[in-house]
């Protein structure tokens, strides 16, 4: 059986091991390797098959043109270490699962905006946060989100208070909530490139959300298998991994 791919997991220097740790028995159990990823050391990219952005503290205003609001916080230095890596994915054809804040990111990186209060902009929806999937959300149509989820109602967790807004370079809706909250983006074109505004880790017994990571892990797969035909092509046939 050949090695199992390795799949980095974006997050805070400074706590987040809860998440970290639910996201890397979910790879596990999806067949991949995870390998925490923090601004603290300069991470090796290179050697990775696939990336989940992970959920974590608001994303810097200034980067999607809006201003700091007080009592805000933030990690300009994840920001940086997940631009990075998203620079790295898109330049190297790598899968991208974006979780909450994560998929708040992957429209960022590609030159959109958020809300950076979303109860102020939908003012009827609840101010839900919890764990528990007590959240209703309807999938797209022929999205590649509803392919993988295999259904178009979902019932999810909700530890978010900003959204998607303007949709970046490339992206689309994949799945909203009932008050129109943008709760799943994809960008159909190239490779997996997926981001759910809740968080898929925590629901540990929802087969639906489990295959998100194995997608995730398929993919990263493949292109791991594309990589090393390529180089053995290339070398003349000397290359083996």
């Amino acid at each position: 059986m050949g090695k199992r791919p390795l799949i980095g997991v974006t997050a805070s220097a400074r706590g987040s091991r809860i998440p970290w740790l639910f996201n890397r028995l979910a790879l596990r159990r999806a067949g991949a390797e995870a390998v925490r990823l923090t601004a603290e050391e300069v991470p090796r990219f290179d050697r990775l098959d696939g990336l989940v952005v992970g959920g974590g503290d608001d994303i810097e205003p200034a980067r999607y043109g809006s201003e700091i609001e007080p009592m805000v916080k933030i990690d300009p230095n994840r920001d940086e270490l997940e631009l990075a890596a998203l620079d790295w994915a898109e330049r190297c054809c790598r899968p991208v699962l974006g979780i909450c804040r994560g998929s708040q990111m992957i429209n960022v990186h590609r030159g959109g905006t958020l809300h950076t209060d979303i109860h102020a902009v939908y003012v009827a929806a609840p101010r839900l946060r919890t764990v528990l999937p007590r959240k209703d959300v309807r999938v797209e149509p022929r999205t590649r989100l509803q392919a993988i989820l295999g259904t178009s109602a979902l019932r999810v967790n909700a530890l978010h208070h900003q959204s998607v807004a303007r949709l970046g370079r490339g992206v689309q809706v994949a799945a909203r909530d009932l008050w129109g909250i943008v709760q799943a983006i994809e960008v159909p074109d190239g490779p997996f490139l997926v981001g759910v505004q809740w968080h898929p880790e925590f629901l540990l017994l929802d087969r639906g959300q489990q295959r998100l990571f194995r997608a995730l892990t398929v993919a990263a797969a493949a292109g791991r298998v594309h990589d090393a035909a390529t180089l053995e092509a290339e070398s003349g046939g000397w290359f083996r991994r």
